[in-house]
């Protein structure tokens, strides 16, 4: 470009004359640096000027553009760029806005070196802090083009990346800039947001091909990462999150569900965790749980979507879980198990009902369908297990009672199964035990791992009731999962895995079984509610579809039982037990099959021989080693290691077998005595407690198991004293229940309990209990010569003529 003659120059302001003279006669010299450092002098000197300065070379840069001169498009942006590294005035607003206006002729011209070196001055600008805020600048059509130059597809490979480098770079400026701003707020309107985060995540998408998949990637150097679009737009995300607050962090996160689910990234869903473990890594610890509520949002709207989509978005949750755990979850606990509980209900709906409407298509689809949907399950299950053994104690066992207020029960209408939102019906038992199995493989990963001082902490009354009601028994799986569930809230010094497996252990010393002296609360835990917990493995051995597992499972809870919760008393009541799971076997009230049988009889020898050995009482280990040596020799039959074998002989009945094959009472009780034992309970014979629902459940009454001489012996005065602390235990129950439960609970109970000893002991005891058909809640009973009249039910007094 000529330079202007003489005396043109001297009419024309100071500041045109000293901006022309940093321009070169070829603008290959370059920057003409003595005229730079006179036009810098000057724009410091009289920064009033700077407005000027800037609009003058806006406009010189604009027609050098549009005629193609890119050596003084160059050499304009070079100058801009040294007043703007040495102006840091007030005045410096006005000339900046010059400069923005030469950076976008730069980035809207279709040259990509142009792009290139708009960009490079804009990052450059980023990097200055300003001394004061601009309330009026935005950079709306830099956050457009930088994110357009994100995304391009130059047909030149190399171009491509050059200006999808230049895009990222551009960004980061933004980026930078607005949050050093006070008025930062405006980069993360959604607008904004919604072309940012999709054009990094398009970059951050490593596409290669075969070949480079085979080694392991190597690591990038410092040059490589300014080099690599994918590494610098990961550096990008994590500086545009990690600056992210309380009020803003949603709208960061939101267009990453947008992306991933417009590229169908969720299936497989390798870069969506990828994306997800960098969000939370990045972000402040404290806003953990906002990126948790938004994937359940997600996953909420996706319900619907394919079996490997949800567990996609489930698996994204896990990974965030897994980070969140370590720090500040915050209030999400319940609404993640609520979310996933809802979300595990919902995958089983669909799976039943898919096999209900795939019933007349190929094997194939169905089992595939079925199978998908097994895989969101697992994946569900995985997440609430992962969560819940990261949980501190206190909110880990809020979450047991949460998940297993949430089992249905078969036969309750509160519980069903709710599908109409689901369009199809499907039979309700099969849908409530499928979701019975699912809440507790659930509820068994919450509690794995669970370490509580006293037991009652880890089966408080609300918990154990229904974990142990019958109605989770009726299915050998659904029993399975409650045994393992009690294993992992009984055994606090993970004694289990030495006790893996059914056997008779030869020495019990070398499994170096860790134990401590019993506490209080245990002792007391036990005198409450050892019953039932007896009352759960007595009736477990009597299910006809018992497997190995049971077996295995019961044997276990008898041995934790030993370990963790055995006193003096607690021994005598697990021998009590001991002996009527052996009379099950060999009486067979419940018709049980041959297998059953000598399985309860293994049990009950596997079991001995480790409490024997616990307690270590000679007499008491010689009885036992004598009957397993006997039935080795000559029934192994009704020893683990034999019936359990895949091909084993069973005997056609258990009547001829001689006394000396079974563990006797007399024989325990007199070896037990002789060491300091307790044993006057020892004979009486082991009964479970009678429940509400067992009358209503589809058993045989546990009541008929009863004899009528025990009754006899009792209410006649026969061994009163070896009947004492059952007595004493039955008449705590009875004052307990009468204390807690409803009154019309109470006169219900009262007037089946008198109609059915009234049933069994009139002609004997010519005792008659007329309860009267009153409103008024009282009874009035008489036997023999003693008259109770009108007593009100919570009031009465009950005599030693009802069973308990």
């Amino acid at each position: 470009m000529p330079r202007v003659c003489c005396c043109c120059a001297a009419l024309r302001p100071r500041y045109k004359r000293l901006v022309d003279n940093i321009f070169p006669e070829d603008p290959k010299d370059g920057l003409v640096k003595a005229d730079m450092e006179k036009l810098t002098f000057y724009a410091v000197s009289a920064p009033e000027k700077l407005d000027r300065i800037g609009a003058y070379l806006a406009e010189r840069l604009s027609r050098d553009v549009v005629r193609h001169r890119y050596g003084y498009v160059l050499i304009a942006m070079e100058a801009l760029d040294q007043l703007l590294m040495a102006c840091h005035s007030q005045s410096i607003k006005p000339f900046v806005e010059s400069f923005l206006h030469m950076v976008a002729k730069l980035l809207e011209s279709g040259e990509p070196k142009l792009q290139v070196l708009g960009t490079n001055s804009f990052v450059k600008f980023a990097n200055i802090e300003e001394d004061t805020p601009s309330y009026h600048r935005r950079y709306d059509f830099f956050v457009s083009r930088f994110s357009a130059m994100c995304h391009s597809c130059d047909h030149d490979p190399e171009t491509q990346t050059e200006i999808r480098i230049a895009g990222i770079r551009g960004i980061q400026g933004v980026v930078r800039k607005t949050v050093n701003d006070e008025l930062r707020a405006t980069i993360w309107e959604p607008q904004h947001m919604d072309k940012i985060v999709p054009s990094l995540l398009f970059n951050m998408q490593k596409i290669e091909d075969i070949d480079s998949r085979i080694g392991p990637p190597s690591s990038p150097t410092g040059g490589e990462k300014e080099e690599n679009p994918a590494l610098l737009a990961e550096n990008c995300f994590r500086e545009l999150l990690g600056r992210a607050t309380y009020g803003n962090m949603n709208n960061a996160v939101r267009p990453v569900f947008a992306h991933l689910d417009h590229h169908r990234l969720w299936d497989p869903n390798e870069f969506a965790v990828s994306c997800f473990k960098i969000i939370m890594y990045s972000i402040q610890a404290q806003y953990s749980h906002h990126v948790i509520q938004e994937i359940l949002g997600h996953l909420d709207v996706r319900k619907r979507d394919s079996p490997r989509v949800r567990a996609g978005i489930i698996q994204v949750l896990l990974e965030a879980v897994a980070i969140a755990a370590k720090g500040s979850i915050g209030p999400t606990v319940l609404e993640v198990f609520n979310t996933l509980l809802k979300h595990l209900r919902i995958s089983v709906d669909f799976e039943l009902g898919d096999r209900r409407s795939s019933a007349g298509s190929t094997t194939f689809s169905t089992n595939s369908k079925e199978s998908d949907e097994r895989i969101v399950q697992n994946a569900i299950i995985q997440t609430i297990g992962f969560f819940g053994s990261n949980l501190p104690d206190y909110q880990r066992s809020e979450i047991m009672m949460f998940i297993m207020g949430k089992v249905p029960v078969l036969g309750t209408t509160s519980q069903s199964l709710d599908t109409s939102h689901l369009g199809f019906v499907y039979p309700t038992d099969l849908g409530t035990r499928r979701i019975q199995i699912m809440l507790l493989r659930s509820l068994l990963m919450v509690t794995s791992g669970y370490k509580a001082t006293t037991i009652t902490n880890a089966l408080p009354p609300p918990f154990l009731d229904p974990l142990l009601s019958p109605s989770l028994m009726e299915d050998s799986e659904l029993r399975q999962l409650v045994l393992e569930i009690l294993h992992n809230l009984i055994d606090r010094h993970d004694n289990r895995a030495k006790l893996r497996g059914i056997r008779i252990i030869p020495d019990v010393s070398d499994l170096k079984i860790k134990r401590d002296k019993i506490s209080r609360q245990d002792v007391s835990f036990m005198k409450k509610h050892g019953q039932q917990l007896y009352r759960h493995i007595y009736l477990g051995c009597k299910e006809e579809d018992n497997v190995q597992k049971n077996f295995e499972l019961l044997f276990t809870s008898l041995a934790l039982t030993t370990i963790e919760l055995a006193n003096e008393e607690v021994v005598i009541d697990l021998i009590r037990l001991a002996i009527a799971l052996q009379d099950i076997a060999i009486i067979n009230e419940d018709n049980l099959p041959m297998f059953n049988r000598c399985g309860v009889m293994a049990l009950v020898a596997a079991y001995l021989n480790f409490l024997s050995q616990m307690i270590a009482v000679p007499a008491f280990c010689q009885h036992v080693s004598k009957v397993i040596e006997t039935r080795s020799l000559e029934a192994s039959y009704f020893l683990p290691e034999t019936i359990f074998k895949d091909k084993c002989n069973l005997p056609k009945s258990l009547e001829k077998h001689e006394k000396d094959l079974f563990f006797l009472t007399n024989k325990i009780a007199e070896s037990l005595g002789g060491s300091g034992y307790s044993v006057e309970r020892l004979s009486v014979p082991y009964v479970p407690q009678v429940t509400d629902e067992d009358r209503l459940s589809r058993r045989k009454s546990i009541v008929d198991t009863v004899s009528i001489q025990d009754i006899l012996k009792w209410h006649l005065g026969g061994d009163n004293n070896g009947l004492e602390e059952q007595e004493k235990e039955k008449r705590r129950l009875v004052i307990e229940k009468f204390q807690k439960a409803p009154f019309e609970e109470i006169a219900a109970q009262c007037e089946t309990k008198a109609n059915l000893l009234h049933d069994r002991l009139a002609q004997i005891l010519e005792l008659t209990i007329r309860p009267p058909p009153s409103p008024s809640g009282t009874m009035t009973i008489t036997a023999g010569h003693a008259h109770y009249q009108s007593v009100p039910v919570y009031e009465m007094k009950f005599p030693d003529l009802c069973v308990y």
